[in-house]
């Protein structure tokens, strides 16, 4: 392939392998790349396609006995809203929508990059991660609605010590590959599976946090928020 063309993905790879192409997507400085590095650990050949500012990482995975070639797609610095190029968007199969858990504007910023994703692809699957809770473990004790808001399937994750990271890309390559075969109950069957998914004991010790003390945390932020400039 050209370093300044991307695949076809309607065609099968070189290898005669069926592709995927996911994206991944949120503000600067979330972790959408250390994510990506963290699940194909040595296992990926970074790929950068200059004409678009972006880095692709491939991925071999089994299928249903069946290798497919996956992409991962990464924003590459240029995370604005409505300045992604159309052509990150073109073909992509299912989208991971990332946040930053210790930075309130990322998960803020959730819908607009939502809204940017399905003016392009505007069916496809998006599951939602919350990064970086190795840095606080008590947001894994919170409730982010977005992702419940758009049925989403969500996941606490951190790209630093791999909690969860597998679960996240191997249910986003699942998801792709049902979008791809035009299955109508993937999205069901995820959220089912997620209905009964906790963390390890050890990622749960704020459980019994009280509903008023995580109010009051939320109004703390938004006050905090308030006061910072822009």
């Amino acid at each position: 392939m050209a370093a300044n063309s991307q695949p076809d993905y309607d065609k099968p790879s070189e290898e005669g392998e069926e592709r995927v192409k996911i994206i991944c997507l949120g503000d600067s400085a979330v972790g959408k790349s250390k994510l990506v590095e963290r699940f194909l650990m040595d296992g990926y050949k970074p790929q950068q396609l200059s004409t678009f500012a972006l880095t692709l990482f491939n991925h071999k995975a089994v299928i249903d006995g069946k290798t497919v070639s996956v992409d991962f797609w990464d924003t590459a610095g240029q995370e604005r809203f409505n300045s992604m190029h159309p052509s990150y968007y073109h073909q992509a199969h299912a989208c991971i929508l990332v946040f930053d858990c210790t930075r309130k504007i990322t998960y803020k910023n959730l819908p607009e990059w939502l809204k940017d994703l399905r003016t392009y692809r505007p069916e496809i699957p998006c599951l939602c991660a919350a990064n970086k809770i190795d840095e606080d473990m008590d947001m894994t004790g919170k409730t982010f609605a977005f992702a419940k808001k758009h049925t989403m399937p969500f996941y606490f994750v951190s790209a630093a010590n791999g909690t969860n990271v597998v679960k996240l890309f191997k249910d986003s390559i699942r998801a792709a590959m049902a979008y791809k075969h035009n299955s109508t109950d993937f999205m069901d069957e995820i959220m089912k599976e997620l209905e009964n998914f906790e963390l390890d004991p050890m990622y749960n010790k704020d459980k019994n946090k009280t509903e008023g003390e995580d109010e009051e945390k939320e109004k703390k932020d938004s006050d905090n928020d308030k006061k910072k400039p822009g």
